[in-house]
């Protein structure tokens, strides 16, 4: 193949993975293993439209997936005509640029082969690398640069690779997440035609991060793709790259590269790791299925509001926890009913919204117990709904917000305060990301709540005495 120019150029236009290997042989440190065979084998797949790969740290994706697979789309059998490459910051897209460039300009064997190619700038202000022979270009560009309306000449991207669009500073708050997922749905992929080809390379940073959210997206069958982790270790304990770390000393001195423990596990073993400060840790949080619940042994619901007052956007919301409480003997448990309240609302509609949900909750002749904070108007709200016969408690706060909640972990970890599979995503986002988050109304009414919870679960029965 390396001596006939013919059949090199006939394999390696049919197989990304004999590409790589001819053309980026320079590249080729360690023998190559399964997982990335694997990754070539999916770029090469004309029936995978969307691909979203996260692997450990120095496993080689990005090198395959947004150094060489956008070169092999277009100049091998796929015959792409507009590559689009998307990083978090110019400064990235840039990088890859020369990365590119670079190779396409020093690699003799491929620019015989394949070339001749140039550089260009565009309308967009990002860099291009234009194959006039094919009529076919790689553009580069941050999430920060507008890709409205993008195209080479009569072509929209046909592949768009996302490389590291995310990093833990952008992962930290959900308003952060969430414009990152607007952006990826709102603009990258309009960007695209009906069969463009959408390429997602990450890390795993964060429980709700855009991967993350990807992955859920092809599990519910949202999005037609293919989802694919590769951690250093597989299920079974075996290192994934044998070549590059051949036994245990070798995978101990890449384990003391990565700095701290947090750093290997998230990066090197895809595995979450909550934060020292948190108050609520994603490990602890227990689901329930709706039809799992018990049905005998229901109890009460508790209600617990967190009310708010201004409806201008960025304010807080007024937010409605309901528990559905259990009791058999001496035990006491609670499942968080699902879709809670969380809505900014007029004094009214608080009014109303308590009353619908406390009617509409009754499974029972027992009314609900609605628990509300005894602080400014709010102790109106509550002699408000006392006058209408509902069973309200104005409660006292103690402590700031995160030691209210703080007092709610034992329970949560317990077992004994369960939530939804479905239903309760926006709450457990403000529980685990409390204090960071910029909206804690849910999570302020869920330890209203809870509390109250507690103190009931922990109140001994009494005794009857026969005389």
């Amino acid at each position: 193949m390396f001596k006939d120019r013919n059949i090199r150029i006939a394999i390696t236009k049919r197989s990304h993975l004999f590409f790589f290997h001819c053309y980026f042989a320079h590249y080729v440190k360690y023998e190559t293993a399964p997982f990335q065979k694997e990754i070539f084998h999916l770029s090469e797949r004309i029936d995978v439209k969307n691909l979203f790969v996260v692997a450990f740290r120095g496993s080689a994706k990005s090198t395959i997936l947004t150094m060489s697979y956008p070169i092999w789309a277009i100049l091998g059998e796929q015959e792409k005509k507009f590559v689009l490459i998307l990083c978090q910051t110019r400064t990235q897209a840039k990088q890859h640029m020369m990365n590119l460039k670079r190779e396409l300009e020093g690699n003799q064997l491929l620019q015989n082969d394949l070339g001749p190619f140039q550089e260009e700038s565009d309308e967009w202000g990002s860099s291009s690398l234009v194959f006039s022979n094919l009529n076919a270009r790689i553009t580069a560009a941050s999430s920060e640069q507008s890709i409205r309306g993008i195209r080479h000449h009569q072509y929209r991207p046909d592949v768009i690779i996302c490389d590291d669009v995310e990093d833990l500073a952008s992962v930290k708050t959900r308003e952060s997440r969430q414009k990152t997922y607007q952006w990826l749905t709102g603009e990258v992929i309009p960007a695209g035609d009906r069969n463009t080809r959408l390429v997602i390379v990450g890390n795993l940073l964060h429980e709700d991060s855009l991967i993350m959210r990807l992955k859920s997206d092809v599990e519910e069958k949202r999005i037609d793709g293919i989802f694919k982790a590769y951690p250093l270790f597989d299920k079974n304990n075996v290192v994934a790259w044998p070549g590059k770390y051949p036994n245990t000393k070798a995978v101990e001195e890449e384990k003391l590269k990565s700095g701290n423990d947090t750093a290997w596990q998230r990066e090197y073993l895809l595995r979450i790791v909550s934060d020292t400060d948190r108050v609520v840790h994603p490990e602890w949080i227990k689901y329930y299925d709706l039809e799992e619940r018990p049905q005998d042994d229901y109890y009460i619901d508790y209600i617990g509001v967190d009310l708010a007052i201004s409806e201008k956007s960025g304010a807080d919301c007024t937010a409605i926890v309901t528990l559905k409480i259990y009791s058999h003997g001496d035990k006491k448990w609670a499942y968080v009913a699902p879709h809670p309240l969380n809505k900014r609302i007029t004094f009214p509609e608080q009014v109303n919204q308590i009353k619908l949900i406390a009617t509409s909750k009754r499974e029972t002749d027992r009314y609900p117990k609605i628990f509300i904070e005894k602080v400014a108007y709010q102790e109106a709200l509550i002699q408000q709904l006392r006058n209408g016969g509902l069973h309200v408690e104005g409660v006292s706060p103690h402590g700031d917000k995160r030691e209210r909640l703080a007092l709610t972990t034992s329970a949560i970890k317990e077992g004994l305060v369960m939530f939804p599979k479905k239903g309760a995503e926006e709450l457990i986002t403000q529980l685990i990301g409390f204090g960071v988050e910029k909206h804690d109304d849910l999570a302020d009414a869920f330890s209203i709540v809870v509390n109250q919870f507690i103190i009931f679960a922990n109140k001994p029965r009494p005794r009857v005495i026969f005389l």
